[in-house]
């Protein structure tokens, strides 16, 4: 989830009366493929992916069941994921770009 939005979450938290444990996340499903294909549409990137079918799988993807956050709060998450990581992205690609010594990106 967006960090705007966690922060609204944990901030809207902590001013309940709820004592009880609350799931904040985002409830849109995501595979990790799913993530790679995000993220490299946002970095302008080719990927590709390959799996080694051969291993254990793992989870096939993660969300959040927010209906007791939206039922206790009356409010829930507003950024998707998408839209989160434009900015999360480009911030980390200024910090990388910036750090002593960077160079650039090797050839894709």
């Amino acid at each position: 989830m967006y960090i705007d939005d966690c922060v609204e979450g944990i901030y809207r938290i902590m001013r309940s009366d709820h004592s009880s444990p609350l799931n904040l996340g985002t409830d849109e499903l995501v595979t990790v493929d799913e993530l790679v294909d995000i993220i490299a549409k946002i970095a302008g990137k080719s990927v590709i992916k390959r799996h080694d079918t051969s291993k254990p799988q793992g989870v096939r993807g993660r969300n959040s069941d927010n209906s007791r956050l939206r039922e206790v709060l009356g409010w829930e998450p507003k950024t998707s994921l998408r839209q989160g990581l434009i900015p999360t992205y480009r911030w980390i690609e200024e910090q990388v770009a910036s750090a002593p010594g960077f160079s650039g990106i090797a050839a894709e």
